[in-house]
């Protein structure tokens, strides 16, 4: 995932600090650099661990969070140029008669009137993320289960899959359209599951197939033909007579 992409996905709480916590090690949610857990770093005499050192690394390279958000493009932060530069003023502790003097300004009233706006716009703001996460708890409602099918050997997390899940993974692993190859087989269960139901609507249910036609059907799919055989059996969605010679649909 991409240092842009993982800034969007990243929680408030994270975006404060700068980096996300992950299993090995920590990354900065600003530049990509990630910090190694476990491992002392020594800097200009002194010692850090791990989370220090991120946040040292914060510091030096990005001054603060605070200084990175409010250089971003407005766009991104819904300021003006003058609401930027104000509030930088504000964070750094500047007393209004500061304030006053660096943006030649000739009242205090209009300190005021800036801190009263920006306070407006921060219960905007928090508006504004109250509904979008209603909003994507209406949406997940929303967003049914793929059933799972009868013959299921195996019935657990694994077919935790919402209708929007199993249609992105589809598109993932078939860019071309299902029936066409296969781009890796997953190692993920819950993506395998999808694979393999995806894989299963090319038969016709209604056909007994030979080892060899089910052979021909898989591999222009994917080249390693009998691990997908062996899974359609294994999870329950076609089965075989005990010689081999046939195979169908499990209904």
């Amino acid at each position: 995932m991409d240092v842009n992409e993982l800034f969007w996905q990243a929680s408030i709480h994270d975006i404060k600090k700068g980096y996300n916590d992950e299993a090995t090690h920590f990354t900065c949610l600003l530049c990509g650099e990630k910090i190694e857990k476990g491992i002392i770093y020594p800097h200009e005499g002194v010692l850090f661990e791990a989370e220090k050192f991120m946040q040292h690394h914060i510091t030096a390279a990005h001054r603060s969070v605070f200084h990175y958000l409010n250089g971003l493009h407005k766009k991104m932060t819904g300021l003006t140029d003058h609401q930027s530069h104000i509030l930088r003023l504000f964070y750094e502790g500047k007393t209004d008669q500061e304030i006053k003097e660096e943006l030649e300004i000739g009242s205090a009233t209009t300190i005021r009137h800036h801190r009263f706006t920006l306070k407006e716009k921060e219960r905007q703001a928090k508006t504004f993320l109250a509904m979008m996460e209603l909003l994507k708890e209406q949406n997940e409602k929303e967003d049914s289960f793929v059933p799972i099918h009868k013959t299921a050997t195996m019935v657990d997390d694994r077919y935790n899959i919402t209708i929007s899940e199993e249609q992105q993974l589809l598109e993932k692993y078939f860019p071309n359209g299902i029936g066409q190859e296969l781009v890796r087989f997953p190692k993920r269960e819950k993506h395998k599951i999808v694979i393999l139901r995806a894989i299963t609507k090319i038969f016709d249910e209604t056909t007994q197939y030979s080892e060899k036609e089910l052979n021909e059907i898989i591999q222009p799919i994917y080249e390693d033909y009998v691990q997908i055989r062996r899974y359609l059996i294994e999870y329950g969605f076609m089965d075989r007579k005990e010689d081999g010679s046939a195979y169908w649909i499990k209904k």
